[in-house]
């Protein structure tokens, strides 16, 4: 009979302790679900809107390879193939250093140029224990044209072919379909064409992207130049375009009045004007290589 008490004892003594170990486990579950930080993720399917950057940089320890086209005019007719027989390009990788921190590189064939940049996320759209409702990222290029030289009365200094961009990105992911993003810009040229121009360009940028489909999206961009800034000749960026996920790659068909792919000439030598049918067929494509998943956090 004692030994009979002595195993119920034991017995309810193991299912107390069992119990208040589910209780507690459960406890610290609900605590950790409370202080959990869910970011938003995906608001656009690549680092780029058409030309611009968007708020998204490729994770830490991955390799973003990027083949952008840019055709000739689509008012250039049937004599041109509607632009077909001429072509712009620019190649670039981009690499995330961390999930925040990405670098870049590219050439393009429009006025022979090289850039690089950096774009640092400095805010991060989440909600839980951190409730943010925009992602903020800070981004900064220089460019160099290596265009030979055709003014001989000009001295050729390499300064002179130097150019600065920086924005501030401000983006939201609003739902599943639907982001925006506003871009205001600064642009420093060292070298200007004609007195009416300025060194210094100050110019906001607002982009769209709302999904259509599962692997389909619908994209736009638009750069507003703050006037007496730039020659008159010149028009602001207007693009619109398709984003087609298919699997690795991100293809994106667009049209714009653009001829070149970086910020220096997008934002401040658009010489297309859309009602003239100064138009540019063109297309991105994004494929990304993981190239290692050690320190990707900060």
């Amino acid at each position: 009979m004692k030994k009979l008490k002595s195993v119920v004892l034991i017995l309810c003594c193991l299912t107390l302790q069992a119990w208040a170990q589910d209780d507690l486990e459960s406890l610290v579950g609900d605590i950790q679900q409370e202080e959990a930080t869910e970011y938003a993720k995906a608001g656009w399917k690549t680092t780029r809107v058409i030309n611009s950057q968007s708020f998204e940089n490729v994770a830490g320890g991955v390799l973003d390879l990027k083949f952008s086209h840019r055709f000739g005019l689509i008012s250039g007719g049937a004599y041109e193939l509607w632009g077909l027989d001429q072509a712009y390009i620019r190649i670039g990788a981009d690499y995330g250093i961390t999930d925040r921190l990405m670098v870049g590189f590219g050439r393009s064939s429009f006025e022979k140029t090289y850039d690089g940049f950096f774009k640092y996320k400095i805010l991060r759209q989440s909600k839980g224990k951190v409730n943010m409702p925009v992602t903020m990222s800070l981004f900064s290029s220089i460019a160099c044209k290596t265009l030979k030289q055709t003014n001989p009365d000009k001295t050729d200094y390499f300064s002179s072919r130097l150019t600065y961009s920086y924005q501030l990105i401000i983006g939201r992911k609003f739902s599943e379909g639907l982001s925006l993003q506003i871009m205001p810009s600064f642009i420093h040229r060292n070298w200007v064409e004609t007195v009416e121009e300025k060194n210094d360009v100050l110019a906001f940028g607002i982009a769209a992207r709302q999904k259509v489909s599962k692997r389909m999206a619908i994209t736009g961009e638009y750069y507003y130049v703050l006037p007496n800034q730039i020659a008159p000749d010149y028009y602001n960026s207007l693009s619109l375009g398709i984003d087609i996920e298919t699997g690795g790659h991100v293809f994106q068909l667009h049209l714009s009045n653009s001829t070149s792919m970086i910020e220096k000439g997008f934002i401040t030598e658009t010489t297309g004007d859309w009602l003239k049918g100064d138009i540019h067929l063109g297309f991105n494509i994004s494929r990304v290589f993981t190239i290692t998943n050690k320190g990707r956090k900060v």
